[in-house]
């Protein structure tokens, strides 16, 4: 089923800084105001675990449908920082990243790149990409391209800062993991099949700080934790379930794990000392990460092989998880934390894949059928309070949640919602 890419060793990581006035400027450039509680500036929030801070009191009888631009291909998830919504996204063989007034949808600037891409057959019915989610952090818009291409932009003016060059191989299906920021650092799972790097790049220059290279990338999101004292990078590789110091990259446990076709797409849940994760057809397993110094271990505390997830990755409420197993074409479930106990399952044929995001008022699921299904994140079952339809197409990127507004992308539009 699967077609092979290049195994070229990957050669030294080498960083072309780029000059500021290569970056394309199409619009007047407004000041981007500081960060705020409503910014959604990465992967899955604030906290890159789907908690969201502000959620209406009550929901209306439908949605109010604000702007929407056609942007191009992909399923990148939009971002937000202040006034501005970032989005990258392809229109040919090019690679193109935008800012959008939030208020209006009106195009701020505009910065591209030229990314000639292959889609494996095995993955032809998810397109070219990009499928990374760009990061947003002191004033820069970080971006990691379908081909491998870690770009940083100017957030005001879209002026390209720095850039890697493309590697030399590519996972199996093209780049999929989205660069955190920690600090002064951006870092990011790069290079390819077999050959790759878990990489911490200085936000400002773009140099190389330290490497893993212990896998290659898989399609899971790393997240940051704090566990035991120690900031840690956990993450989901090509063939294991990792944690490194994120202030060296010193590796500090490691677990094998693979799924069937390399298609580990999940990012992990943390809280305390405990992390969850799954992958196709695998129980969903929570770890204890015990350490000190060198020495650290990740001891399994629960599985539960009723409720394996995919794509979708879950969301940790109070003292339950609420997530999507892809049995019976999409079932939502709950889980209790401590115990991994199944609290519900929905019958299923929920979607393909689900944005699972919330707070403790409410839950909220965006599904690839187009359509945002809400309702109360309890322990005892799920009804959902309203369903809403937000697209005409299928969408896989996860919305972004900012305020009163919700961003998504579609096939080849930003919408913005209003509640």
């Amino acid at each position: 089923m699967m077609d092979t890419v290049s195994r070229r060793i990957y050669g030294s990581l080498i960083v072309a800084v780029i000059v500021a006035g290569l970056a394309q400027t199409t619009a007047s450039v407004q000041t981007p105001r500081p960060s705020a509680p409503a910014d959604w500036p990465q992967w899955r929030g604030p906290a890159r675990d789907g908690t969201i801070a502000t959620l209406p009191a009550e929901w209306p009888k439908e949605l109010t449908k604000r702007w929407e631009v056609s942007v191009g291909a992909g399923h990148s998830s939009p971002v937000v920082a202040g006034t501005r919504v970032v989005i990258i996204a392809r229109q040919g063989t090019r690679e193109i990243v935008r800012a959008l007034d939030l208020a209006s949808g009106k195009q701020l600037w505009q910065a591209d790149y030229d990314a000639p891409y292959t889609v494996n057959p095995a993955a032809a019915s998810h397109g070219p990409g990009p499928k990374s989610t760009p990061a947003i952090a002191g004033g820069r818009v970080f971006t990691l391209g379908i081909g491998g291409v870690l770009s940083a932009f100017d957030l005001a003016s879209g002026t390209l800062r720095w850039r890697t060059p493309a590697p030399s191989a590519l996972p199996q299906y093209g780049t999929g993991t989205s660069p955190v920021v920690e600090g002064n650092l951006v870092i990011a799972h790069v290079g390819g099949h077999n050959d790759g790097a878990i990489t911490a790049f200085d936000a400002a220059s773009g140099t190389p700080r330290w490497r893993w290279t212990g896998d290659g990338p898989a399609y899971g999101s790393p997240i940051v934790a704090s566990i035991g004292g120690v900031r840690q990078v956990i993450a989901v590789t090509q063939k294991s379930f990792v944690g490194l110091n994120a202030a060296d990259g010193t590796l500090l446990w490691q677990l094998p794990f693979t799924t069937e076709y390399n298609q580990s797409a999940v990012t992990a849940v943390a809280r305390g000392d405990q992390v969850v994760f799954s992958g196709l057809n695998k129980p969903t397993v929570a770890l204890r990460i015990r350490g000190k110094g060198s020495q650290w271990a990740a001891e399994q505390v629960w599985s539960n092989d009723q409720v394996p997830m995919f794509m979708s990755s879950p969301v940790l409420i109070g003292d339950t998880l609420f997530g999507l197993t892809h049995k019976n074409r999409g079932q939502l479930f709950a889980l209790n934390w401590a115990t991994g106990k199944v609290l519900w399952t929905t019958q299923g044929r929920e979607g393909e894949n689900a944005s699972i995001a919330g707070n403790q008022a409410w839950l909220v699921v965006a599904t690839t059928d187009g359509e945002l299904i809400v309702g109360r994140p309890a322990a005892t079952g799920f009804t959902a309070v309203q369903r809403y339809k937000i697209a005409d197409s299928a969408v896989w990127a996860h919305p972004a949640y900012a305020g009163r507004s919700l961003i998504i992308k579609d096939a080849d539009k930003v919408i913005c919602w209003g509640f």
